[in-house]
């Protein structure tokens, strides 16, 4: 069920058996109000106040289940579902007034020996047997919708209509016991009736335990019974996810039929934020494959991972200060490690502000990669501003020297989108090259690395020459 507004058939289905829920406890508390009245029973009259308990309960039931199907608001931004919650703590509180009340009311029959001769009547009997049946009825019918909607109000409600059924077979057990001992002049019997009551009282004050300590787990945000026992399973589901390094922490609670997880997931901090977003999205489903419908929330704590190399713990640190380095190379000799990298800044930095810049990334580096001895930073200017080139018309001199350059490597098998651009001075050419598709990736470099070198050698007024592999199966984009 979706946590950002409950259906409108869902709501039906809630209201309409609070309703019900409602209407049946009127009818059964006032049947047996004028039974217990009629006989004296005390055990019949434990059962109207039970029964009467009920009726408030499941008025409160009904309207606690319209407000807490409410979406979120501005001043409840994890909707109402804990309506439900606070409903059947009242309901607790009222079945315990109501046990109290009648083991009082029992013990002093008992021990004063007043009130325990009753009219003999058919009609408890018949009153009593009905309201088994209803209430056989609509506990069923509450404890549906309550599983399927997930709902405490109605879980409470069905919860009270089932000890009703045990009280109300008490009661019966005890009225016949009463009858029997005044037919058979048993005078020991005559205490039946008040005992009858006091297992009503008994009944009410177990159902009332388990009740409020469910409520109380709902209301101070335990973990759901419902999920504690699939915790191992979700963490295992979570830690398979590729990309994530460790399960850190899995919260999770209940509002209402409303569930809320908060998982902390240990991630590669060199990760891009698509890629992290993606796990992202992967440990939701995850949670809500045991949490249908949970809303999720998942943190990354970025985590150096055993993988990574020199390199990437290098990019990490300056990754972490939002600095852009590039052309990162490390060299070992005399069994230390020697780095020279590439940083940009902008183009407006003063040489002050950069170099402070740089000794504070060289000085992360050495604290977080001890094995590296010495850091050369080259600092390079980013422009800021968009060039206007003087021509971009191919030049076909430097073309033909291009191809002519090319045609030293086998491996670069055509030469093709070839332009020429000049600005204050500067010649920079881009081309495309095609080279065989099952070429690995480190001989396209070198083969892409020495051509720009003797191109540079043969024109040596170009600046730079880019170049842009393909395969030649797929070279024209």
């Amino acid at each position: 069920m979706s946590l950002a507004a409950t259906t409108e058939p869902a709501l039906d289905a809630k209201r309409s058996a609070a309703l019900f829920s409602v209407l049946a406890a009127a009818c059964v508390t006032l049947l047996k109000l004028l039974t217990g009245l009629l006989t004296g029973s005390l055990g019949m009259l434990s059962e109207a106040a039970h029964s009467g308990i009920d009726v408030i309960a499941a008025t409160i039931t009904y309207f606690s289940v319209q407000l807490s199907d409410r979406p979120a608001d501005a001043s409840h931004t994890y909707g109402h579902g804990k309506v439900e919650s606070l409903s059947a703590a009242i309901e607790a509180i009222l079945m315990l007034g109501s046990a109290i009340w009648i083991l009082t009311a029992s013990i002093d029959r008992i021990v004063t020996r007043e009130h325990l001769a009753l009219a003999f009547s058919v009609w408890p009997f018949v009153v009593l047997l009905l309201s088994i049946a209803v209430d056989l009825t609509r506990s069923s019918r509450l404890q549906a919708v309550a599983r399927q909607y997930n709902s405490d109000a109605l879980e409470a409600d069905a919860l009270h209509f089932r000890t009703d059924i045990w009280s109300s077979s008490a009661v019966f057990l005890g009225l016949a016991a009463t009858y029997a001992g005044r037919y058979w002049h048993i005078p020991s019997l005559e205490l039946a009736d008040p005992i009858a009551a006091i297992i009503v009282a008994f009944v009410i004050l177990y159902v009332t335990w388990q009740l409020a300590r469910r409520t109380i787990d709902a209301l101070t945000d335990a973990t759901p019974s419902e999920i504690q026992s699939q915790t191992r399973d979700l963490a295992a589901d979570l830690a398979a996810i590729p990309g994530v390094l460790s399960v850190n922490r899995v919260r999770t609670r209940r509002a209402g039929s409303s569930y809320f997880a908060d998982v902390t997931l240990g991630m590669p901090r060199n990760l891009t934020f698509q890629r992290s977003e993606q796990i992202t999205l992967a440990a939701t489903e995850a949670v809500q494959r045991h949490l249908p419908g949970a809303d999720v929330v998942v943190h990354s704590i970025p985590t150096a991972s055993l993988a990574e190399s020199v390199h990437d713990r290098i990019r990490a640190v300056a990754a972490r200060s939002n600095l852009a380095i590039h052309d990162v190379t490390v060299q070992e000799y005399n069994h230390q490690l020697h780095v020279e990298q590439h940083l940009e800044v902008p183009e407006s930095m003063t040489l002050r502000d950069a170099h402070a810049l740089v000794t504070q990334l060289e000085a992360d580096i050495s604290r977080e990669v001890p094995e590296v001895a010495s850091i050369l930073t080259h600092i390079e200017s980013e422009p800021a501003t968009i060039e206007r080139p003087e021509s971009l018309e191919p030049d076909r001199q430097l073309e033909v020297r291009l191809r002519r350059v090319a045609q030293a490597f086998p491996e670069i098998l055509d030469i093709h989108e070839v332009f020429v651009t000049r600005l204050n001075n500067r010649i920079q050419v881009s081309c495309h090259a095609t080279l065989p598709d099952d070429l690995p990736m480190s001989e396209v470099h070198a083969t892409i690395s020495a051509l720009e070198d003797a191109f540079k050698q043969d024109c040596p007024e170009v600046t730079r020459l880019f170049i842009h592999p393909e395969p030649a199966t797929d070279n024209r984009r």
